[in-house]
């Protein structure tokens, strides 16, 4: 794999570091409990706050530095071509409703930011779902038709300010761009002065749905709340079964500097060419940062070196000015029938909520969702608590659930049948990994920079599929439900809360020993 441009960094994290939330330790009573300190759980947190209520946000690393820390960061309603699917699909009523609760999502950000004084670098940009084929501009105009049936200020359209033609677009006014990081954090911080409790690096391990509920952090401490909340972007606890409704998608983010006056004003999206995101960010004295967004895959799929190559030539070829200074990856879920879940966690729950399957529209299905949950909490329906509702399972939904189930089938079943990636630890160059037979049983190897391998199951502590390696972010990656996992076995990203166990491998005892005597 060549040498890969920019720095493997978000530019939302490096921009906005945050500062550290420890919160009082030990065993905690309070009204709500949030676990997940993205988007949707500092949205949750911070909207029951201000309606009075004792919070707990639980993080298990650093706030608003999972998913939400390696977005995108559109605000928008138009996600993809959805309105003509959902009134045909759903009914005219239901696609109404999704429309409504978006773009009430993407206005409450402005209200917001106004009322607590943030400077999240929030701008107007609308934003267009774009084709270069021309036999697609029939389902442009009817996805505009439909978009504006639904609502929404929606146009179809033929010029762009892209630096490339394009055969038609579906333009949205409306719309807005942010830093995520800025806004959220300032949330956080306002959280606390409302007497909100953030809790980081405390992942939660277990969850009693009682009478109040129980949550058990990996210190043991136990937390005691009347409602929780959970949104860990894919659910930890999963008594729905919501993993066989969600389908894990990965795509990667090249981030380059371009002259403010080449930069678009507005924000892109096609799904030709395995999906290319374009928008812009304020980035200095007469610069603009683009962010290119694609090369959609499933994890654990691999090749994810020569993707990054790919959307980086993209970009080089249609903006010439672009310096590549930053990449990284994002990971959502999307659900079956393509909208959120996001209510109560299952038929029988009464104090335990979800949000989950954004389908890499976090920022304002995240708002969203916040905003519906804290009317759950405090008793009340909004208008879209059904279209969101968990429990809800459609007829035309039958066939995406077959399929990707038939996906998952394939990985449990068909990556133990096949051979091991490599026939011997020895044959795994450094700075790599791959899945290898050793004494009997499939160990997932690291060698890494200095040639020594780490090894740890292969596999997934979820439900039992064997990882894949990503060669260009070195890590471990189960494709069945999108858990991630460091070298070392540690969870990167669930639905995963356990570590891949370590795995011996012989003679690496020994090698130890010999090591310890020649630095006696």
């Amino acid at each position: 794999m060549t040498a890969l441009p920019g720095t493997y960094e978000s530019y939302w994290m490096e921009s906005a570091p945050g500062t550290a939330h420890s919160g009082p330790t030990g065993d905690l009573e309070v009204d709500v409990a949030v676990v997940g300190a993205g988007v949707a759980g500092i949205s949750v947190a911070w909207e029951l706050a201000r309606a009075g209520r004792r919070v707990a946000l639980l993080e298990a690393d650093r706030v608003a530095a999972g998913v939400t820390g390696y977005t995108t960061a559109k605000l928008s309603v138009q996600h993809g071509m959805i309105y003509a699917r959902l009134r045909d699909t759903l009914g005219a009523e239901k696609a109404r409703l999704y429309a409504r609760s978006q773009q009430e999502a993407v206005e409450h950000v402005g209200r917001v930011s106004a009322e607590l004084g943030i400077d999240c670098e929030l701008e107007p940009a609308p934003s267009h779902f774009y084709a270069q084929r021309a036999d697609a501009v029939d389902g442009l105009r009817e996805e505009a038709e439909a978009a504006r049936e639904a609502g929404l200020s929606a146009s179809f359209v033929e010029d762009t300010e892209l630096p490339f033609r394009v055969a038609g677009a579906v333009r949205m006014e409306g719309q807005a761009q942010f830093h995520p990081r800025k806004y959220l954090l300032a949330l956080v911080a306002d959280l606390v002065e409302r007497g909100g409790i953030v809790r980081e690096r405390t992942r939660i391990v277990s969850l009693d749905e009682g009478d109040p509920c129980r949550l058990t952090t990996e210190q043991g401490a136990e937390i005691v709340a009347r409602d929780v909340v959970v949104a860990t972007h894919y659910p930890v606890f999963d008594r729905a079964l919501l993993f066989s409704r969600l389908e894990p998608h990965r795509e990667l983010v090249v981030a380059a500097t371009l002259p403010a006056d080449r930069a678009p004003q507005g924000t892109y999206l096609t799904h030709e060419q395995s999906t290319r995101s374009v928008r812009t960010a304020p980035y200095g004295e007469g610069q603009r940062l683009l962010i290119v967004t694609g090369e959609v895959f499933t994890p654990g799929d691999g090749e994810v070196g020569a993707r990054y190559e790919r959307l980086a030539a993209w970009t080089s070829e249609h903006f010439p000015e672009a310096r590549i200074t930053h990449r990284w990856a994002a990971q959502d879920n999307t659900t079956t029938d393509g909208v959120p879940f996001v209510g109560r966690f299952h038929p029988g729950a009464r104090h335990v909520h979800v949000a989950a399957g954004f389908g890499g529209w976090g920022m304002s299905n995240g708002v969203m969702a916040g905003r519906l949950l804290a009317a759950h909490v405090a008793g009340e329906e909004l208008p879209w608590s059904s279209l969101y509702a968990p429990r809800r399972l459609h007829v035309r939904e039958a066939s995406s659930l077959l399929k990707l189930q038939g996906s998952v089938l394939k990985h449990f079943v068909g990556d133990r049948l096949a051979s091991s990636h490599v026939d011997d630890v020895e044959q795994i160059p450094p700075g790599t990994g791959a899945v290898v037979r050793v004494g009997g049983r499939r160990c997932a190897v690291y060698r890494d920079e200095q040639g020594t391998p780490h090894s740890v199951s292969a596999r997934c502590t979820h439900l039992g599929c064997l990882v894949h390696f990503n060669d260009a972010e070195r890590a471990w990656e189960c494709p069945c439900h999108g858990s991630r996992f460091a070298p070392d076995g540690s969870v990167l990203q669930g639905p995963a809360v356990r570590p891949l166990e370590p795995r011996p491998l012989p003679g690496a005892e020994r090698a130890s020993d010999e090591g310890s005597e020649e630095g006696a």
